[in-house]
């Protein structure tokens, strides 16, 4: 396929960036706010990609007029059900601001992520101004829920994707199919990083870990520390031999008793992303976990930057397109 032309919104640590990367997009510009995690993002990538330091609102979308591909994560706390669900009333909502730079820009394609909650009820009046407004700018536009398990990522972290499309590309359009392959479990994922200081319960414990991970939260920067969500989340943790309530500095060593429960480290969580171990994270712990914990899981930014490669291309076979919501 051809070389594809992106720029991305609220980068955060790279993990979308990253999977469009491998799905073969390159990035003319990556915009985050976060100063860590534009350190991140320049660690990583600051040979390939343009990292613009700058607040949304001061973003001139003209500059990166015509790209093919327009993405990014808007901020989630407006629509999270750990906040207060505020949605458009949230000032931290920054739909309205991606909305003008696709004006700008006018991209061939926009791929948006966010969390699950933005799918519930209460919301379906602004989702259905959203579809109106790219619709009438010419896109086609679907909605659906992405599950990160579906994509080779031992996690489940359901997200709330909308993809649009110009015409006559849209035609060209379908949702990556989920893996025929199960993710892994968390043992499977953590199996070799779990045993690199001879800690004793090594081998039992990935024994124990045979299931998926739960979603990883915890990024809030107004959250007191890292740890690995709620409670519920915790106990689903604690089934997996994992101790939920923080991270820890390095995996465990011989000394650590043999069946006590773990705490994970921020490359263990970041692999449960689906980040190569290569992926460097700027800052201290709380920072860099919060980049991890709130990242788009770069093996299923990479399956979905493949589906719309493949309708920008037109390589697969021409569909009707519709709109859907999966809830």
């Amino acid at each position: 396929m051809a070389r594809l032309s992106s720029m991305e919104i609220c980068a955060g640590a790279g993990g979308q960036a990253l999977g469009l990367e491998q799905a073969g997009f390159f990035h003319e510009g990556v915009v985050e706010l976060d100063p860590i995690a534009c350190e991140t993002l320049r660690l990583n990538r600051a040979a390939n990609w343009k990292v613009v330091e700058r607040d949304l609102a001061d973003v001139d979308g003209l500059a990166f007029h015509g790209v093919d591909l327009f993405s990014g994560g808007v901020p989630c706390p407006p629509f999270s059900v750990a906040g207060k669900q505020l949605g458009q009333n949230d000032d931290r909502d920054l739909f309205p601001q991606a909305l003008r730079l696709i004006r700008e820009i006018s991209p061939r394609a926009v791929l948006l992520e966010n969390v699950r909650g933005l799918a519930a009820r209460r919301f379906d009046s602004y989702r259905a101004q959203i579809l109106r407004w790219l619709q009438g700018l010419g896109y086609e536009t679907w909605w659906d829920l992405v599950y990160a398990s579906q994509h080779g990522v031992p996690q489940l972290r359901p997200r709330l994707v909308l993809v649009a499309i110009q015409r006559p590309w849209a035609g060209w359009f379908r949702w990556p199919e989920p893996s025929p392959d199960p993710p892994g479990t968390v043992g499977e994922a953590l199996n070799d990083l779990i045993g690199l200081r001879g800690w004793p319960g090594a081998a039992a414990w990935a024994q124990k870990a045979r299931g998926i991970a739960p979603t990883i939260v915890g990024g809030s920067k107004n959250h007191g520390g890292p740890d690995l969500g709620p409670t519920r989340a915790r106990a689903v943790w604690k089934n997996l031999g994992v101790d939920g309530l923080g991270i820890a500095d390095e995996v465990p060593g011989p000394e650590y008793p043999a069946d006590q429960l773990l705490r994970l480290t921020v490359r263990m969580v970041a692999r449960l992303q689906g980040f190569p171990d290569s992926w460097t994270f700027a800052g201290p712990k709380t920072a860099a976990y919060r980049q991890v914990a709130n990242a788009f899981p770069p093996p299923v930014a990479r399956a979905l930057g493949e589906a719309i490669a493949a309708a920008l291309c037109q390589v697969s076979s021409p569909i009707s397109s519709v709109i859907r919501l999966t809830k």
